[in-house]
C-alpha cells in the first residue's frame, strides 16, 4: 500500500484503487478472526442460537475507532504503540501491558496451533501431534527468513478464505427470522454462561494484541517506503489518514461480518439440532457434515488453516513488537534479518516454543481460549484507556487528535468491556 503517492493513480480505477489501498487495517481485521476467535464465536452460535448475532453490529463501531486511533498513533508519531507509552507513561504502567499481552498471545499461539493441527488430522488422517511443530516451523520461519513486503502481500490475499465462512453460512439454510431477531432483537440473559460467551466475544474480537500489531504495521508500511527514522515517519497528511481509515474500516468491517457468519452457521445447523455443547472449532466442523453437507464441512475446516496462518504470526509480531518497543530496542522490524534485531526475533521464536509446549503438555485448548480471552477482557479496557488518552493528547497527535466521536466510541467501548467482565464475576 503506498500512502506517499500524493494522489491515486486514475488509471487505476476506483475499485484498483481502493484494494491496492488496503494493508494493515485489512491483515488486522483478517487476524482477529484466528482459529480461536473462530472456535469462541462457534460456541456462541452452538450454546446460544441466534442470540448473540446483535454483538457484530455493536463491536463493529467500538473495534474500528480504537484500532483507527491505534493507526493514526503509529502514522503521526512514527513510533509503535508501547514505544509511545514507553514515552508517557511510567514503567509501571508499561510493563505489566506487555507483560499480560504477551500471556495472553501464548495462550492464543497454543490454542490456534492446536485448531490448526487438528483441522490438519481431519483432512490428511494424519495424527495432530504431527501437525503442531510442522506449522510452528513454518510460520516461525516465514517471520524471521522473509521480507515485511512479501509478507504483507501474502496475508492481503490470505484473508480471501474467510470468505469460506460465509458461504458455509448460506449452505446452512438458516432461519432468517430468527436472523433479523438475534440480530436486531436479541433476548440477553444474565446468566454466567451467557455472560462468559459474551466476555470471551469481546475479548476474542476487541483484542489487546490488535492494538499492537495494528500501529507497529503503519510503522512497517513508513519504512517500507524508506522513512526509516522516527523523525522522517513523523507526521501524516489528510490523504494518508483517509485512505488508513478506509483501510481500517474494511478491515473491522470484514472482521465482524466473518464473525457474525460463523455465529449463524453454528446456530442454524448445531443449536437447532440440539447439540449446544461444544468446545472446539473442531467439533463444530464434525458435526456440520451431516447437517449442512460436505461442502460445508470441508470450507468450515480449510478456514481454520488458512486463518491460523494469518493469526499466529501477528499473534506472535505483536508481542514481539511490544516488547521490543518497551525495551528501547533499536527499531525492531520484520523487514530485517535476524542477525540485526536477535532480541525481537528470540521474542518471536519464544513466543511460539512457549505456544508449541502448551500443546504438548496436555493443556485443554478450551480452558486455554477461556484464560486468554479472560487476560484480554482484563487488559483490553485500561489499554483502550491509554489509546484514548495518547491519541486525544495534543502533546503525542499534535493537530491530529481524536474527532469528538471517535472519543466517545472509545470511552464507550473500555465501559463496555469493563462492565462486561463485572457482570461475570457478580453473576
Amino acid at each position: 500500500m503506498n500512502r506517499d503517492q500524493p494522489v491515486p493513480q486514475p488509471e487505476r480505477g476506483v475499485v484498483r484503487q481502493f484494494v491496492a489501498d488496503l494493508g494493515p487495517g485489512l491483515i488486522t481485521g483478517a487476524a482477529d478472526d484466528d482459529p480461536s476467535g473462530i472456535s469462541t464465536y462457534s460456541v456462541a452460535g452452538a450454546a446460544f442460537g441466534y442470540s448473540f448475532l446483535w454483538t457484530a453490529l455493536l463491536s463493529f463501531p467500538l473495534m474500528a475507532a480504537v484500532q483507527l486511533m491505534c493507526a493514526r498513533l503509529g502514522m503521526v508519531t512514527g513510533r509503535g504503540l508501547a514505544g509511545i507509552i514507553r514515552l508517557r507513561y511510567p514503567r509501571w504502567v508499561l510493563w505489566p501491558a506487555c507483560l499480560l499481552l504477551m500471556v495472553a498471545n501464548v495462550f492464543n499461539i497454543g490454542a490456534d496451533l492446536g485448531g490448526m493441527a487438528d483441522a490438519m488430522e481431519m483432512v490428511t488422517g494424519i495424527q495432530s501431534y504431527v501437525w503442531t511443530p510442522f506449522f510452528a516451523v513454518l510460520i516461525t520461519a516465514l517471520l524471521i527468513w522473509t521480507s515485511y513486503n512479501r509478507i504483507a502481500r501474502v496475508f492481503k490475499w490470505l484473508t480471501l478464505v474467510l470468505f469460506a465462512y460465509v458461504i458455509t453460512a448460506f449452505l446452512a439454510r438458516p432461519d432468517w427470522a430468527g436472523v433479523f431477531h438475534g440480530t436486531f432483537l436479541p433476548k440477553i440473559e444474565w446468566t454466567r454462561p451467557y455472560m462468559a460467551v459474551l466476555v470471551g466475544i469481546l475479548g476474542t474480537t476487541i483484542s489487546p494484541y490488535l492494538f499492537f500489531w495494528q500501529s507497529a504495521q503503519e510503522v512497517e508500511e513508513e519504512r517500507d517506503h524508506g522513512k526509516v527514522t522516527v523523525a522522517q515517519r513523523r507526521g501524516a497528511t489528510d490523504l494518508e489518514l483517509n485512505v488508513a481509515a478506509s483501510d481500517v474500516f474494511t478491515g473491522m468491517f470484514f472482521s465482524n461480518l466473518v464473525m457474525f457468519f460463523i455465529v449463524l452457521t453454528t446456530a442454524a445447523t448445531l443449536h437447532a439440532h440440539g447439540m449446544t455443547h461444544i468446545e472446539t472449532a473442531r467439533q463444530a466442523s464434525e458435526a456440520l457434515r451431516p447437517l449442512a453437507g460436505q461442502g460445508a464441512y470441508w470450507l468450515f475446516t480449510l478456514g481454520l488453516i488458512g486463518t491460523g496462518m494469518l493469526g499466529v504470526p501477528v499473534l506472535a509480531g505483536s508481542g514481539a513488537y511490544a516488547i521490543a518497543e518497551a525495551a528501547s530496542w533499536r527499531a525492531p522490524s520484520l523487514s530485517k534479518k535476524p542477525g540485526r534485531a536477535p532480541g525481537f526475533y528470540m521474542v518471536i521464536g519464544g513466543a511460539m516454543v512457549v505456544g508449541l509446549a502448551l500443546d504438548f503438555a496436555g493443556l485443554n485448548a478450551v480452558k486455554m481460549l477461556f484464560w486468554s480471552a479472560v487476560v484480554n477482557g482484563v487488559l483490553a479496557p485500561p489499554l483502550v484507556v491509554l489509546v484514548v488518552l495518547l491519541s486525544s493528547d495534543k502533546t503525542v497527535m499534535g493537530n491530529r487528535t481524536n474527532s469528538r466521536l471517535a472519543m466517545v466510541l472509545g470511552w464507550i467501548c473500555a465501559a463496555l468491556m469493563s462492565a462486561a467482565a463485572v457482570a461475570l464475576l457478580v453473576t
